[in-house]
């Protein structure tokens, strides 16, 4: 009956490759950081899938225990009978009930696979990504001396503490030293998913609700629009920097010096709009120097490091204009969906209708018709999310109440403890399984909701639509293995299955057997189980009152404060800034609209828009609104062609688009690159060619 394992193993691919699929740019990433990323998802959800199956085995193993007869003398005794009639004779396997060897095998691939991941490879892969090296070589010596400083202070730490114990007198084997690793890794992943669900278990109802009252989120749509423009302005200075440097450079290598490749190299990474706006500044910041070098003189030819140097600097710079012109784009969709939301609330029509339709397949339009989408997105939508955040707020009232009295155990007041035990009395194992695997999807989503909340200073982002670089994939990658086991075990320790929490001698899980127990280290052990529950509840009550907000609020980081003057004006700076959004968007419709109407035949125009109303949506193809940059990532089927045909009418391509091309969606189309050789012509020429980990 090993089928739920199956079917788990089925499920974690399919989800991790569906996200993958989403969020990256597979044809345009590298494919080691692809399947890097697909592992590091696919055996976190399979952790959260499989814990469920070896909970309920453990318990199956523990039936089995109980019931076994034992013999004495010539008399076979069964002990349940004796003790308690209203138990089973026999125990009945649970779903999913796979052979002994089964999950300690499957718990060590997954194990060992994820810690040599999250520590050793997607590290490596994050520092090649950004060394400024042109060679492989380079590149692995820049990656291994930066996380070689990065481990060695890790190193350090364990040296210490090594020393620490062995001044108490404790032998050391190896048993001791794993136990030693993994209670470090433990302690670090607890107390990181302390601070996250300690956020999460209030802010997850909080966004509900707020998500349910279309005013609110309008309006803190408009906020978080404006704090967006506000970046990416900085994003295009600072390219406009580092590019200022590089025109300088790339004019002191002669053609046929050694380096003179490297800058190629470089130069093949800039779109040609940035060459174009570069250039136009280039004698006001050659007049005083070479930019970012100081004031050396543009006739000096550079070294190898200050092209290094350099190379670094635009990597970082482009991917930041990358980053928040996608999150820009992710932005604006949200605006004008939620405006739209506001102009069909009291439609008579009850026909849900945008001001900027996108194309839709035949299917879509038939499911999710303009008056089905009228009613779920005007009548059903609130009340379904209100009630989604009572459901979520008793769920975070289990999980707190539970995480401040799991270590009591006479008596037993952790709410999942105890609906397991009934579900246990009775060995109830469908219960067991569809509770636990209710549970820990919900820890799950509150944990890495919040890292998506967070955003981590917008560094790291996942935006839909193939808008994710790879720094943000594989950033995900490791923080779900480091998070996931730690997790488990916490919920492990909920139930009451991890001996080291009850401090009673039971039947342990595979889980826990392979991957340890929720244990500290030492110097900080005493007072763990006051201490932990008492920060979960600090965290909790911070976030309730909005401390961290007001906090940062305080010290010139603008929040979202309802009656605070500058969340006011941020607020009409957003709606300012989606007015002229529309207006740009407009004005495109309008110039490929007359485009094609001036390069299209008379009677083919006429016999094609005749009697068609002549509006300029159908011109440009019905319902579907022309992409334009990033942007176009608002429409899942953008037609490319259409794209690259507006660029041959003579519709000029933005900055956005450029971008795009280079680290968004994947088009396709011919790009071109500024040729160094003469630089007022631009040569056409294909999609840049993926090295190992390609940057950009």
């Amino acid at each position: 009956m090993a089928y739920l394992l199956t079917f788990a193993v089925i499920v974690a691919l399919f989800l991790a490759s569906v996200l993958l699929y989403r969020y990256g740019n597979i044809q345009r990433q590298h494919i080691l950081v692809t399947l890097s990323v697909l592992t590091a998802w696919c055996f976190s959800f399979l952790i959260v899938f499989t814990i469920p199956l070896d909970v309920t085995s453990t318990l199956y193993r523990q039936c089995l225990e109980e019931h076994k007869p034992i013999s004495n003398g010539s008399v076979t005794i069964n002990i349940s009978s004796t003790t308690d009639t209203l138990r089973p004779q026999e125990c009945q396997e649970p779903w999913g009930m796979v052979p002994e060897s089964v999950f300690p095998n499957l718990w060590r691939i997954i194990y060992w696979s994820s810690q040599f991941l999250t520590w050793l490879i997607m590290p490596l892969m994050q520092s090649y990504l950004k060394a400024g090296d042109f060679t492989i070589k380079g590149k692995l010596k820049s990656a291994l001396i930066e996380n070689a400083i990065y481990y060695g202070s890790y190193l350090f730490i364990c040296g210490v503490l090594l020393i620490y114990i062995s001044v108490k007198g404790v032998s050391l084997d190896w048993q001791k030293l794993k136990a030693i690793a993994s209670s470090a890794s433990n302690t670090w992943g607890l107390f990181l998913l302390i601070l996250l669900l300690g956020y999460a278990l209030v802010e997850v109802p909080r966004s509900l609700w707020n998500n349910a009252k279309p005013g609110f989120a309008l309006q803190y749509a408009y906020f978080k629009a404006a704090k967006l423009s506000t970046d990416k302005a900085e994003a295009e200075e600072h390219v406009d920097d580092v590019l200022e440097s590089l025109q300088c450079i790339s004019r002191a290598v002669p053609n046929n010096h050694e380096l003179r490749s490297c800058v190629e190299t470089i130069l093949r990474k800039v779109p040609i709009e940035l060459h174009e706006r570069a250039s136009r500044n280039f004698s006001r910041s050659c007049g005083n120097g070479m930019g970012s070098f100081g004031g050396t003189s543009s006739t000096i030819v550079p070294s190898e490091k200050a092209l290094v140097r350099i190379h670094k600097q635009v990597i970082k710079s482009l991917q930041t204009l990358q980053r928040t012109e996608a999150l820009w784009s992710v932005q604006v969709k949200t605006v004008l969906h939620l405006e739209d939301v506001a102009h069909n609330m009291h439609s008579a029509e009850r026909c849900f209708k945008t001001e900027f339709p996108c194309k839709r397949s035949q299917l879509e339009r038939i499911l999710f018709s303009g008056s089905v989408q009228w009613y779920w997105e005007c009548v059903f939508k609130a009340p379904f999310l209100k009630a989604l955040c009572v459901l979520s707020a008793t769920m975070s009232a289990m999980v707190v109440w539970s995480e401040l009295t799991f270590f009591s155990r006479h008596p037993v007041l952790s709410i999942f403890a105890n609906v397991i035990n009934v579900a246990k009395g009775t060995y109830d194992f469908f219960t067991i399984e569809v509770f636990s695997m209710g549970v820990l999807c919900y820890f799950f989503y509150c944990t890495y909701s919040t890292i998506l909340r967070i955003r981590f200073l917008n560094i790291y982002y996942l935006a839909p639509h193939h808008q994710t670089n790879e720094h943000s994939l594989i950033f995900s990658g490791m923080l779900l293995c480091r998070l996931t086991p730690p997790m488990c075990l916490n919920f492990l320790g909920l139930i009451h299955m991890d001996s080291h929490i009850i401090k009673k001698r039971i039947m342990e899980t595979y889980y826990t057997q392979i991957m340890g127990h929720m244990d500290v280290i030492g110097i900080i052990s005493n007072g763990f189980n006051i201490y932990f529950p008492m920060c979960m509840l600090a965290f909790c009550l911070a976030t309730w009152f909005s401390l961290g907000s007001r906090a940062l609020n305080a010290l010139g980081f603008q929040q979202f404060l309802q009656h605070e003057t500058i969340a006011t004006e941020l607020v009409q700076e957003g709606k300012d800034l989606i007015a002229r959004e529309k207006r740009r968007r407009q004005r495109t419709e309008e110039a490929m609209a007359r485009r094609r109407a001036d390069t299209m035949p008379s009677h083919e125009y006429l016999s094609k828009y005749r009697g068609g109303g002549g509006g300029v949506n159908q011109l440009i193809g019905g319902n579907r609104t022309p992409a334009d940059g990033l942007l176009r990532d608002g429409d899942a089927s953008v037609d490319y062609a259409a794209v690259a045909s507006s660029s041959a009418l003579g519709v000029p391509r933005s900055l956005s688009e450029e971008i795009n091309d280079r680290f968004g969606v994947s088009t396709q189309m011919q790009i071109g690159f500024r040729s160094t050789n003469d630089r007022n012509e631009a040569e056409n020429v294909g999609m840049p060619p993926r090295g190992l980990f390609d940057d950009v």
